[in-house]
């Protein structure tokens, strides 16, 4: 098969030719239709994260079982010929966290697909078959091949977030980072939970999609006065929730200062910045600080029931080759994707 291997952080990619892969006792192999290129991963391609050296990165699959190994039926009975994509944890047996729907704060996770284990950047792909995920009735896997992939990362974590943040359709929500690959998805999922959304971001034509997404205001931050937009547009009450997916200390000071009374403020962006949030307006406003990190397997599903009818879609803008993976991202490297971009396969 085809892969582009990563040697290291930072480096470029190989594109090399590497013997298919071949099941284990517990595991299956899938070809590989379709790979999400999300910042998650791409963090480990500019050298920003920790993975196993050489590694296959990528984790957002549209794919088709080819072969399962013994004892490899899963909890979902996964067979040769079925569609599927990728949970992106491997859990390796149960805590508490796991049994109360919290994966990924797991003592047992051993790591992620595309990081521990070889992903899906390559034309296939083996995974423990509890990984796997089948897809629902519905999704036009075959001719949406690359919206289909990103549904597991670019719907399911906004879709834990409105969970997390108990966004209700009477809640004020401001997205910062709100044009970048996740942002723009958070304010497709806010909207489907009916709140009121005011989009955040620097970049003018990004703020445009989201405005065409259902964002109801913006804010150019390029200015460096959010908060009193923010403050204007809510007429001093301040936002009920404040997501924010740079999460760099002036984004999320900006974030926590937005907030009104009872305000929740999320924390998920790569930047991950120290920053200083001040107790006293904590303790008279009753604010709450959260962080969230990807999601559940159920979520991942019930994220694809959601698309699968149609109530929101992924916007992917950008597609590429398997031998265009360095192109992606540097695109990514620049903040130029809206959206999300994809390496898809061709037959």
């Amino acid at each position: 098969m085809k892969a582009q291997i990563l040697y290291k952080g930072g480096e470029p990619f190989s594109l090399e030719d590497r013997p298919d892969p071949s099941p284990g006792p517990g595991e299956s192999v899938a070809k590989v239709i379709a790979c999400g290129s999300g910042l998650t991963i791409h963090h480990i391609k500019a050298g920003r994260g920790d993975a196993n050296f050489p590694i296959i990165i990528g984790h957002e699959i549209t794919g088709e079982i080819v072969e399962v190994g013994n004892s490899g039926g899963g909890a979902d009975n996964i067979k040769v010929g079925d569609p599927v994509t990728a949970y992106f944890y491997l859990i390796d047996g149960e805590d508490k966290w796991t049994r109360s729907g919290r994966a990924p704060i797991s003592t047992v996770n051993q790591g992620y697909v595309g990081r521990q284990i070889d992903g899906g950047y390559a034309e296939y792909i083996k995974l423990p078959t509890k990984n796997f995920i089948r897809l629902p009735d519905g999704l036009d896997y075959k001719n949406k091949p690359a919206e289909v992939g990103v549904i597991s990362d670019a719907i399911a974590t906004p879709y834990k977030v409105l969970q997390r943040a108990r966004i209700t359709p009477t809640d004020t929500v401001a997205i910062f980072g709100a044009g970048g690959g996740l942002g723009v998805h958070q304010v497709m999922m806010c909207k489907w939970a009916h709140a009121n959304v005011i989009a955040v971001d620097v970049m003018s034509d990004k703020l445009k999609v989201c405005e065409d997404l259902g964002a109801d205001m913006l804010v150019d931050a390029s200015d460096d006065k959010v908060v009193e937009q923010i403050m204007d547009l809510t007429n001093g009450a301040g936002v009920d929730v404040a997501i924010d997916y740079v999460s760099t200390t002036g984004t999320q000071e900006q974030a926590v200062g937005c907030l009104g009374i009872g305000g929740r403020f999320v924390t998920l962006g790569g930047a991950v910045q120290p920053f200083m949030a001040p107790a006293q307006q904590m303790l008279a406003k009753e604010l709450e600080l959260l962080g969230s990190r990807y999601c559940s397997r159920q979520q991942v599903i019930e994220s694809l029931e959601i698309c699968a009818r149609g109530d929101v879609w992924p916007l992917v803008t950008e597609t590429y080759s398997l031998e265009e993976a360095e192109v992606v991202h540097q695109r990514l490297d620049q903040g130029l994707v809206t959206g999300r971009a994809a390496i898809v396969f061709s037959d």
